[in-house]
């Protein structure tokens, strides 16, 4: 078996390195399995996933199901008979159906050291929580959240200019290599499969809207881990002078002020920031902001294009 027949799930960019990974070994992907095309933009045209685009360029076999659990599908993966099946960052529960079928196995690439943040979103959320070491978890998939057992794990450090953008892609080239280590320790029957204790899971949700939402009265150091995680997308937001501004990019600035939250100490024209009141008594310096309809530029360029002043006030998103 030194030569297998793999059906590859995957959907987001996170999976474009193990499924190229995969295809530059002599493994056989019969199949690389996606989510349907969703309309985007403000055309709503089709896009494709980027594991589609890859598969394509690849030559690959690519399906489409609305839904795993179909009969259809499962009948079409039957078929196919693959020795084994790898995900990563599909975006579907898969069935215990479809992971009974392949003999050497059901693995999935995770971006976290399970048990932590089990679920859609483990790179966005161990930024946003201040970590400064996460990792990739090959497991034994199960037909639940991110419950199975361990494999292969290796840790990564996280850097203070982090973004769920940069380190994403540290994330993918890392978990491409622990999965080609993984397939080759089933196949030579190396790999000891640990269970999860599942007293220190914690959970890491898909982001929303409010994950988006600058507030105030959190500290510098939380509001600056909050923007980073959620850069690229969705991205921070804040509201001043009755305008939503995006936020991209912020850090502690090392003061302290008696200032209200979200009040405006300083703009400073030379090195292009603007200094910021946060909560418990921090500063946040802003660095680069982004006006709605605008271009994203220096802090301090947008400042003074909106006439800001210090004394101006930042405001908190209305509670839902």
């Amino acid at each position: 078996m030194n030569s297998l027949r793999i059906v590859f799930f995957g959907t987001s960019e996170f999976a474009v390195s193990s499924l190229e990974a995969i295809a530059g070994t002599s493994h056989s992907i019969i199949a690389v399995v996606t989510q349907p095309d969703k309309p985007q933009g403000r055309g709503r045209q089709l896009a494709i996933s980027p594991v589609k685009r890859k598969a394509l360029e690849l030559g690959l076999q690519v399906l489409q199901p609305k839904r795993v659990r179909s009969d259809k599908f499962i009948e079409k993966l039957r078929e196919l008979s693959p020795d084994l099946i790898a995900l990563a960052s599909f975006g579907q529960i898969i069935p215990q159906t479809l992971l009974d079928l392949p003999p050497l196995g059901p693995i999935n690439v995770h971006g976290s050291l399970l048990p932590a943040y089990r679920g859609a979103a483990p790179i966005q959320r161990a930024i946003m929580a201040g970590d400064r070491v996460t990792g990739i978890t090959t497991m034994w998939m199960e037909a639940a959240l991110d419950t199975g057992d361990i494999l292969l794990q290796a840790s990564l450090p996280i850097e203070d200019n982090d973004t769920a953008g940069t380190l994403t892609v540290r994330m993918a080239d890392l978990g491409a290599r622990l999965l080609i280590e993984t397939i080759g320790g089933l196949i030579n029957r190396s790999i000891t499969r640990i269970p999860q204790d599942d007293s220190l899971a914690t959970l890491a949700p898909a982001l929303t809207t409010f994950d988006s939402q600058i507030n105030w009265n959190n500290t510098s150091t939380a509001i600056s881990c909050q923007i980073r995680g959620v850069n690229p997308k969705p991205g921070a937001f804040t509201l001043i002078a009755d305008r939503k501004i995006k936020i991209w990019s912020a850090y502690d600035a090392g003061s302290s002020t008696t200032a209200e939250p979200g009040c405006i100490l300083h703009i400073d024209k030379q090195s292009n920031g603007v200094e910021v009141a946060a909560g418990s008594n921090t500063v946040l310096r802003i660095c680069e902001a982004q006006p709605e309809n605008g271009r994203r530029m220096d802090a301090s360029a947008w400042a003074r294009g909106m006439r800001l002043k210090a004394g101006d006030q930042f405001i908190n998103f209305p509670a839902v």
